[in-house]
């Protein structure tokens, strides 16, 4: 081993003495540096074809991704309408809805109503403020007596992600399906849990005027009720849409989530065709056709989920038609400046004096 080594290290050295040989026009510093260069060189592309490699397969999988998504969806419309629905979302998650004491609400109670066999809904019922401190420590029957008081009642149809005072009495609940109510959500079902709250609601309430206020998808669900209580000659006293969209198939073409695929070939196809196929139509603009009761319309310029146009055109068919002949029908905008985009029209300090002069209700009589 020791001798191996020597003679390397002989050849080594007769090597470095001996002259490189010099091709014409290049010197021997030239040609000692250019295999050096060389490797130098290797590197960077070897790194570079590997990244590219690696983007390609990235770009080849999304694209597959993206073509498999809409034959997926039109196989499956399960998949479309939970989308639609949304009811898996929950926000925020870890609220306990049986006390909405937790939440600073002292003046909420908490019922569970049976719209059906199978079905039990949520409820919250929120009193009026002039009744904030009486209502500390009630039950259930206390709340209930209470709708018997002299303040009028909404009756409050939230949206598709997530769960829900004036001088009024507030009740709102989760449709089967949200929140902790139990059932499968759908378009007849939510209805049907709607019509049961307002049934129960007036066999409460007395005289007292009931107004059906709709939010999102919360205003289909509206107009259908309210299409229902006037075919059957018990309407409510008004039907506020805060914003509101013309029927499903619109909204879901206009809807952030459709962006990627709105040009896709086959979009009302693939897409579309499905929610009808699971029985969602949400048609409010057929409904409005339908409602004889005064209709207020909110709607804020900048509502990035449900577009202000869309709003601006259930308005349109809604003062044209002949059954709100007799009734007022109001469209009141909210500019862009103020930012209330899709939900927080309730922020607006104009909001309570919008409802008092729509709905006919004297100052006096209305509390913060």
């Amino acid at each position: 081993m020791r001798k191996r080594n020597e003679s390397v290290t002989v050849e080594h050295e007769r090597a470095a003495a001996a002259p490189a040989p010099l091709d014409k026009g290049c010197s021997l510093r030239h040609s000692l540096r250019l295999p050096a260069a060389d490797t130098g060189m290797k590197r960077p592309l070897g790194r570079r074809h590997g990244l590219w490699f690696r983007l390609r397969r990235l770009i080849i999988w999304l694209l597959g991704v993206y073509i498999a998504i809409p034959f997926l969806v039109k196989l499956c419309p399960a998949i479309q309408a939970k989308l639609v629905f949304l009811n898996f979302v929950r926000v925020p998650y870890f609220i306990d809805l049986k006390r909405p004491q937790d939440q600073g609400l002292n003046h909420t109670c908490n019922y569970y109503l049976q719209p059906e066999e199978d079905v039990t809904i949520g409820v919250w019922h929120t009193v009026p403020a002039a009744l904030w401190k009486n209502a500390r420590g009630k039950d259930q029957l206390w709340f209930e007596d209470a709708l018997g008081s002299s303040h009028p009642v909404i009756l409050y149809l939230h949206g598709n992600a997530g769960t829900s005072s004036l001088g009024y009495h507030v009740v709102t609940f989760d449709y089967r399906g949200w929140g902790d109510s139990v059932g499968s959500p759908s378009e007849r079902g939510m209805t049907y849990d709607a019509l049961h709250v307002f049934d129960w609601i007036k066999a409460r309430s007395g005289d007292n005027p009931v107004y059906i206020w709709g939010h999102s998808l919360g205003t289909g669900v509206a107009t259908n009720l309210v299409r229902r209580l006037c075919e059957r000659e018990t309407p409510p006293e008004a039907l506020i849409l805060e914003s509101p969209f013309t029927n499903i198939r619109e909204e879901a073409r206009s809807h952030p989530f459709s962006v990627i695929y709105r040009y896709f070939p086959g979009f009302d196809w693939f897409f579309l065709d499905p929610i009808t196929t699971s029985g969602i139509k949400f048609a409010n603009d057929e409904n409005v056709k339908y409602i004889s009761c005064s209709l207020l319309i909110l709607h804020a310029e900048d509502d990035p989920v449900v577009p202000f146009h869309l709003g601006k055109k259930l308005y349109n068919i809604a003062a044209t038609s002949r059954s709100f002949r007799d009734y007022k029908v109001q469209f009141v905008p909210f500019h862009t400046d103020l930012g209330y985009r899709h939900k927080y029209i309730y922020r607006s300090p104009e909001l309570p004096r919008i409802l008092r002069e729509f709905l006919g209700i004297p100052e006096h009589e209305h509390h913060h």
